[in-house]
């Protein structure tokens, strides 16, 4: 009897996860239409999503009475409907950085091991507002609402690197003005711009030893639909046990991290060339 209800039990959650390949196969159409990006000929998009041209028409048939494909009339071409449009902004006006990134980064910590906090801009600066402690003790003064020096951290030259360099330079002397010489040391100009130049070219900031003796860090950005960079992902954790080099497990991971949460809100990286 119990075999029977295993049996039974298995079929029933098989039956749960069981969905309609014709909606699955028809959506292929769309998601082709999206990753492109521009509108595409039948055959084309069809190509694009590993379908027949005879069997992808049907389905742009139905889709265009949904709203969800148009097609051009002077070039025949399909694009992304006015009802895909309208969900997509429904989405995206739901979309809260915050709450998108936070299982993204509490898997980072518990795969790697170190501390993870999440950063967002303020009205002060680069700003704590999640962190997920390491399964070690890490010495830091790092606590939820804690604001980041702008050039002294690999947090604060994150934002530095992708936030426009005017809203930069009134930060830097406010950096100044609020955590003092001695935290926010006043920083070359000409080196600044190496230090986010190097931000840009990685694609992620790194700090080592410094300003905390004995912590690294590697921050990685969140960007938005619109390309701006919404949130800060920063993976902190001890020296002897935190890789620092640029292409080492850490910033692999914490990048992976940072690129998925931005998928999540509707960013798509330009392509090459």
């Amino acid at each position: 009897m119990g075999a029977l209800d295993n049996d039974s039990s298995e079929s029933n959650s098989e039956k749960e996860r069981r969905g309609i390949q014709s909606i699955e196969a028809g959506g292929q159409l769309l998601l082709a239409l999206g990753a492109q990006g521009r509108p595409m000929p039948l055959r084309e998009l069809a190509k694009a999503a590993d379908m027949a041209p005879g069997k992808a028409h049907p389905y742009l048939v139905s889709f265009s009475k949904l709203g969800l494909v148009t097609q051009e009339a002077s070039t025949g071409y399909y694009w992304l409907g006015p009802t895909a449009m309208q969900l997509g902004l429904v989405t995206l006006r739901m979309l809260n950085p915050v709450r998108e990134a936070t299982p993204f980064a509490e898997s980072l910590a518990m795969e790697t091991g170190h501390s993870v906090a999440l950063s967002v801009w303020g009205n002060q600066g680069p700003t704590v507002v999640f962190l997920f402690d390491a399964i070690y003790p890490l010495h830091t003064n790092i606590r939820t609402g804690t604001v980041m020096s702008l050039a002294g951290t690999a947090t604060g030259r994150l934002f530095a690197a992708y936030l426009p360099a005017k809203l930069i330079e009134e930060s830097l002397l406010e950096d100044e003005r609020r955590l003092g010489p001695d935290i926010a040391k006043p920083i070359d100009t000409g080196d600044l711009q190496d230090m986010l130049n190097e931000v840009r070219k990685h694609s992620v900031s790194r700090s080592v030893n410094n300003p905390t003796p004995g912590v690294c860090s590697f921050a990685a950005p969140v960007f938005d639909y619109s390309g701006n960079i919404v949130l800060g992902i920063t993976l902190m954790g001890r020296s002897r046990s935190f890789d620092t080099a640029w292409t080492g497990p850490q910033a692999k991971a914490v990048k992976a991290c940072g690129v998925e949460v931005s998928k999540r809100l509707g960013h798509q990286p330009l392509r090459p060339g």
